[in-house]
Parts: C-alpha cells; structure tokens; sequence
C-alpha cells in the first residue's frame, strides 16, 4: 500500500503501449501522406524509409519501448510529488476543493469521483456511514472525475454541484445527486436547488462558471494516471498512498 498506483501499473503499462504504437503508426503515415501531397520528399527515399521499417521491425519496438519508459517515469514522478505536497502541505492539494470532516486530523482522504458512477453511489453510502463514525478522525475531500465518454450527466452534475458549492451547499447536494442517479437531468439539478433554497438566479449564473475547477481536478486526475472511479488516495500517519474502500475504516480506526 505504500507504493503508488501498483495496483494499475500492469493496465497501464497496457493501454500506453498500444497508446504509443498508435502514435508512431500516426507520425509515420502524417508523414507519408504530407510528403505525397506537398512532393516535398523523394518517393524513392519515401519507400527506402518504409523499406527499413519492414526489415527492421524491431526499430519500432525499441521506440514504443523508450515511449513507454519515459511516459512512466513521468508518471511515477507526479504521483511522488503529489504524495510529498500531500505529506507537507495538504492545504496544496486541497486547494479549493470540497471538504468535510475534521480540519486538525492529519488523516486526509481524498476521492476521484464521478455522479453519474455506480460504484461511485455505493462507494457514497460507506464513506456517509465512516464519516459519521470517525467525525474527527479524517478531513474528507472530493475531487471530480466525470467520465463522459460513458457517462452522458456525469458533467452536467459536477457542473451543478460546484454551482451549490459556490452557496456553501456542495455536500447536500452531493447526496442528493447520488441518492437520486437514476434521475440525473436539468430537471433534477434544479428540483434539488430548490429544495435546498438555493437562489436560483445566482445557481444559474455558477452553472456558467464551473469549468475551470473541474477541468482542475481532471487534469490532476489525468497527470496521477487516474483511469477509473471512485478512486481513493490517503494520507495517515500510518500509511500513504492508494486506498480501497475496504481498509479505510482500519486506516481510521488506527489514526491519530
């Protein structure tokens, strides 16, 4: 647990091979079509080029192999600097972020997550529960991680949420959202604001304004190699690092 991210690293060792091969492919025919078009390179030196890729296969391997290690290593460097900034200064990583629970704990639990998400919603149910049992024994704080590509409401929610974030309601909010997935939609976003006694004017006016802090968290979330959610990083005086769900109540019960 003390080491970052293992748990993914054979996945994404995976996705940036493929994700590297798929870039050399791209440069190499850009490269082909854009010389043909603009008959700025020899077709004879064109096919010596393509020639040498087909004898010498393994010229590709060895790039998509020294991608890969640099890709890593950047990972690997951002992941232990976020780890260290959360070590030294939590409030850097906080930023402006959502939070609840205990601000002196020297536990913070930070979670990537996403509305529209159904582990997300059980994921809600237990941290409620842990919340309520362990009040002063970690600082909760979330962070958007809305997957669109599959989960069409996921953004219109952290856009609505961080509009009643702006009028100190995040968290009922929240809850409203995950108790109500099914019903994710404009009608719901401004059934909750109502119901909470938002002003609506204002609810409105935020709605326009939400991008910059959550486009924040998914380029911090993108940087980590965040692929999935929830996702869970905690800093204890006992341990540092990815968490499950299911240890974080160990976590709590030991912190101090």
């Amino acid at each position: 647990m003390g080491i970052f991210f293992d748990l993914f690293s054979p996945l994404f060792k995976y996705v940036r091979t493929w994700t590297a091969i798929g870039l050399l492919c791209l440069v190499v025919v850009t490269w082909s079509i854009t010389a043909q078009a603009a008959s700025r390179i020899d077709p004879q030196l064109e096919q010596q080029v393509l020639q040498i890729l087909r004898e010498h296969p393994e010229a590709i391997i060895e790039s998509v192999q020294a991608y890969q290690q640099q890709q890593q290593q950047k990972t690997k460097q951002a992941q232990q600097a976020f780890l260290q900034d959360l070590k030294a200064n939590p409030q850097t990583v906080i930023g402006e972020s959502p939070t609840t629970g205990s601000t002196q704990s020297k536990t913070v639990l930070i979670e990537f997550s996403d509305f529209q998400c159904p582990y997300c919603a059980e994921a809600h149910k237990t941290l409620k529960q842990l919340l309520a049992k362990y009040p002063d024994k970690v600082r909760f704080v979330y962070k958007n991680l809305p997957l669109t590509s599959i989960h069409a409401e996921a953004l219109p929610a952290a856009t609505a949420a961080w509009a009643a974030y702006q009028q100190g309601k995040f968290w009922e909010y929240h809850d409203a959202l995950f108790t109500n997935q099914k019903q994710l939609g404009e009608a719901l976003y401004l059934d909750i604001a109502k119901k909470l006694k938002l002003d609506l004017d204002k609810f409105k006016r935020d709605l326009t304004l939400a991008t910059p802090a959550i486009t924040k968290d998914i380029q911090l979330a993108d940087k980590l190699a965040v692929s999935g959610t929830p996702f869970f990083v905690i800093n204890s005086p006992t341990v540092s690092g990815v968490v499950q769900l299911a240890d974080i109540e160990s976590i709590l019960t030991g912190a101090k």
